[in-house]
C-alpha cells in the first residue's frame, strides 16, 4: 500500500514471527539465492550495520558474500557508505583453518560484485578481520596496519 518504508520488530517477537511476513508479503529480492537479515545500531561513534545475525547459521562462501554485498547495498539506501569488515576469529594471515578459508573466499567474491556493479570501491571490504580489529583503531594500528576498513568498519 506505499505506507511503509521499514520495518522494526524483533525485540518482543521470535526472528521467525518477524521475518515470515516480509517473506510472504515482499518475497526475496529478484536474483538472491539467500535469505539474510540486517541490524541497525546507534552507537556513540555512529551506526553500525550488522549483517545476518539472525537466519544464517554456516553460510558458505558464495553466500557469505551475497549477504555482505546485500547488506552493504542496504546501507548506501539509508545514506550510510559501507566499510565492510567480513568477521572471523583472525585477522588476515595470522591463523588458518575452514571457516578462516570460507571469509576468505567470500571476501574475493565480494569484492568482485562490489567491482562488477560499481556501487562500491572493492577495497573498502575486507576479511578476515576480527571484530576488534574491525571496530578498535588501536587494534586495527597493531593487527591491520595499512586496511581501508579495520578499525573503521561500519557493517
Amino acid at each position: 500500500m506505499g505506507l511503509a518504508d521499514g520495518m522494526v520488530s524483533g525485540a518482543m517477537h521470535s526472528s521467525a514471527n518477524t521475518i515470515r511476513p516480509a517473506l510472504q508479503i515482499l518475497k526475496t529480492a529478484p536474483g538472491a539465492s539467500v535469505v539474510s537479515s540486517i541490524f541497525f545500531m546507534l552507537l556513540e561513534d555512529g551506526v553500525k550495520v550488522f549483517g545476518d545475525c539472525a537466519i544464517n547459521v554456516a553460510p558458505n562462501a558464495k553466500e557469505l558474500a551475497e549477504i555482505a554485498i546485500a547488506s552493504a547495498k542496504t546501507s548506501i539506501q539509508f545514506g550510510i557508505e559501507p566499510r565492510v569488515a567480513l568477521l572471523s576469529y583472525a585477522t588476515g594471515e595470522s591463523n588458518s583453518g575452514d571457516l578462516i578459508d570460507t571469509v576468505i573466499e567470500a571476501t574475493k567474491l565480494a569484492q568482485k560484485k562490489a567491482e562488477e556493479e560499481g556501487f562500491l570501491d572493492p577495497k573498502l571490504i575486507e576479511g578476515p578481520l576480527q571484530f576488534d580489529a574491525a571496530v578498535d583503531p588501536a587494534v586495527a594500528a597493531v593487527k591491520a596496519k595499512d586496511s581501508l576498513v579495520a578499525g573503521r568498519a561500519n557493517w
